[in-house]
């Protein structure tokens, strides 16, 4: 009989908080199908909107030495999948790179100055590996569905209304520091070792790269410290990676440059 009476119990319970919950339940299933409607294009559509307010608020740098750099290590680099590469450089200190998914590539002044031309190539090449496997097509998808935007998307089915420039900076944000799966890092690793491997250099500068981040997280400035921290904080088991990486290139014939 008690046994009996807890199950009725939770069974109201379950009854209570079904009822409690299904106006949130239908509008978050109204997010749903919105959200749904969205293609990958027209992400990509966004993430250009993100990448301008990106660039309206940090310095470009056009000419000169890193712009001379950046262009000599990316030459040949025109596109990935079918989506074309665009490549500039941010002056900043921190040392970072990212890539977008509409092919938008930003490479910071502070990671040119800590590597050579071939350890960059490959952090690109990385970054890039993001961009072919669709994971910073997919985080920027998935920020986009967890905004306010897709509240007032939802309500009003209003695309215009709902992506203000304010959407579009906080989107810019969490599309820089964009956190990625183990799985993931693995991949964009693999990707990045072929990319090394594609443009006829040695893919150890790979694992070099990560070397090169790994000591100065730890010997930096506070600057490189904490950038380094958010370029690198989602790459779980950085050791392991650079291993591994000297394991693929010492089995293919590399040596160490």
């Amino acid at each position: 009989m008690k046994r009996l009476f807890i199950i009725c119990a939770a069974a109201l319970s379950l009854a209570s908080c079904a009822s409690l919950n299904q106006a949130r339940l239908m509008q978050s299933g109204t997010k749903v199908l919105q959200a749904m409607a969205i293609s990958d294009n027209d992400i990509k559509g966004y993430v250009t909107q993100s990448v301008k307010q990106l660039d309206a608020q940090n310095q470009i740098i056009t000419s000169g030495n890193y712009v001379t750099r950046l262009n000599r290590i990316t030459k040949g680099l025109t596109s990935v999948d079918g989506t074309p590469l665009t490549f500039k450089v941010y002056k900043n200190n921190e040392v970072n790179a990212f890539a977008c998914a509409d092919g938008n590539v930003r490479v910071y002044t502070g990671l040119l100055d800590v590597m050579t031309d071939d350890e960059a190539l490959g952090v690109i090449g990385h970054e890039v590996g993001h961009v072919a496997l669709k994971h910073t097509l997919n985080a920027y998808k998935m920020n986009l569905y967890s905004s306010a935007a897709m509240d007032v998307l939802a309500s009003t089915g209003n695309v215009a209304a709902a992506l203000t420039d304010s959407v579009f900076g906080q989107l810019a944000e969490q599309m820089v520091n964009a956190k990625y799966s183990r799985k993931q890092e693995t991949e964009a690793d693999d990707f990045g070792y072929d990319f090394l491997k594609g443009a006829g250099k040695n893919p150890y500068y790979m694992a070099m790269a990560f070397e090169k981040l790994m000591d100065k997280s730890q010997s930096g400035t506070s600057a490189q410290v904490t950038s380094i921290a958010n370029l690198f904080s989602s790459h779980p088991d950085t050791q392991s990676r650079i291993d591994r990486a000297i394991k693929k290139a010492e089995k293919d014939g590399y040596k160490r440059p």
